[in-house]
This record gives structure tokens, C-alpha cells and sequence, in this order.
């Protein structure tokens, strides 16, 4: 006897709201927010005017935000607001996630070890923004983390990489909990036809 074949599509993932308000903030600190409420019309996310979300939100309207932006500014302009954007998630992070306790002894520690601990913390948490998305870390020296499939740049095909937002957010947290001179570079994108956007660190 045949089996029955399940077509349900899986449930897509949800990543934290930073991913959305962050880009907002500092899309208005760019260009005022006339654009932030072009953006977020054209993302199909206008009911976020009223009052921005609280709580996980569908990745599928980070990557509609994300496509938006693009479309909106262009890819260089995006590009800029969607790091400033990380930035600003980082420092939400250290306000409102991070332990100060944790912060304290991260920047008292050797780079390497620091790294480590911090990494380790990031793959704990990564369900937040890589939603249906796989992350792996790899801890060697210049430390790298891996996103595929996550929701930046889903779809998308591009000359340059695109997660400017994840570089952005890595980058603050490494240079505010590891070394002050650390630079977060987006090696790989799946934007450009890789198998995963890969991040590198390096201090």
C-alpha cells in the first residue's frame, strides 16, 4: 500500500524584532522617516508603522525588509544602513542581553580565550537570527561563523556580499568585548553563489 506524501511546506523561522526596528532606526538616521515608512510599505509591513514588534517575528518579512532595501536606496546604501543596523543590534545586546558580569570578565581575558566564550554564547543564541537557517562556528584563528539559508539574503543574487547586518552586529560585539581593532569581514555570500555566507574575524 502507498504511503501518503506530506506536502506541508515546514514552518518558516523566527528571528528576534531587532532585525526589523534596528533597520528602521537607522534607515531614519540616513534618510529620515519618510523613507523608513516607504520601506516598510513596500515590505508589506506597514502595520509596524503603528508600533514596532515586541516579540519574534516571521523571517520571511526580514527578508521582504531586506529586498526592499535594496530596492528603495540600492545595493551600496543598503548595504551601509543594514551595518549600521547590526551595530545598533549589538549595542542593544550589551545593554539589555550581554550580563555585565559576562562583559567584565570577556575583556579582562586574552583575545583567543575571549573569542572562544563569546562565540560559544553566539551559537547559543543563534536560533534569534538565523532562524530556519544552519549556524556553525569555527573557533581557530581568524574565527569564522556560517549562516546558510538564513533570511538576509534569501533568493537574492548579487556581485557583492550582502549580510552587512550580521557583519555589523559581530563587529560591534568583538570590538566592545575582544579586541577594540577587531574587523568582521563577510568572505563568502550566498548572495554570489556560495554554499553559505561565511564571516570572518581577524585582530
Amino acid at each position: 500500500m502507498n504511503q501518503p506524501v506530506n506536502t506541508t511546506a515546514p514552518a518558516p523561522g523566527r528571528v528576534g524584532p531587532n532585525a526589523i526596528i534596528r533597520v528602521a532606526e537607522a534607515l531614519e538616521s540616513f534618510e529620515g522617516r519618510e523613507r523608513v515608512e516607504a520601506l516598510l510599505e513596500a515590505a508589506g509591513l506597514a502595520h509596524y508603522l503603528d508600533a514596532m514588534p515586541e516579540t519574534m517575528v516571521d523571517e520571511r518579512e526580514v527578508t521582504r525588509l531586506h529586498v526592499a532595501l535594496r530596492e528603495l536606496i540600492g545595493v551600496e546604501g543598503a548595504k551601509a544602513v543594514s551595518r549600521d543596523a547590526g551595530a545598533r543590534t549589538g549595542d542593544y545586546l550589551l545593554a539589555r542581553r550581554i550580563p555585565r558580569p559576562a562583559q567584565r570578565l570577556l575583556k579582562i581575558l586574552p583575545a583567543p580565550l575571549a573569542s572562544r566564550v563569546l562565540m560559544a554564547a553566539i551559537q547559543r543564541n543563534a536560533w534569534t537570527f538565523a532562524g530556519s537557517g544552519r549556524f556553525e562556528i569555527h573557533p581557530a584563528y581568524p574565527p569564522r561563523f556560517v549562516i546558510e539559508d538564513g533570511p538576509l539574503c534569501a533568493g537574492a543574487r548579487a556581485e557583492h556580499p550582502l549580510c552587512d547586518f550580521y557583519t555589523g552586529t559581530f563587529e560591534r560585539l568583538y570590538r566592545k568585548l575582544v579586541q577594540r581593532q577587531a574587523q568582521v569581514t563577510e568572505t563568502a555570500c550566498q548572495a554570489k553563489g556560495a554554499e553559505a555566507c561565511v564571516f570572518e574575524v581577524r585582530w
